[in-house]
């Protein structure tokens, strides 16, 4: 992904995201669009924890 938000970016955005959803009062094609989006930022959080763990990883051997 080249257009990919700093990490810390994509938790806050998350972390709005789940504030929406929790309230329940999002009309149903929004929250769809809120989940699609969450879910595609969750994947890209988990990708870059996996890649600084590695980069960790490396730098220790």
């Amino acid at each position: 992904m080249s257009n990919e938000m700093s990490y810390e970016k994509a938790i806050n955005r998350l972390e709005e995201i789940v504030a929406v959803l929790e309230k329940n009062e999002a009309p149903l094609d929004e929250a769809l669009k809120l989940f699609e989006e969450g879910t595609k930022l969750s994947r890209q959080c988990a990708t870059m924890l996996s890649e600084a763990k590695q980069k960790i990883t490396e730098i220790e051997k």
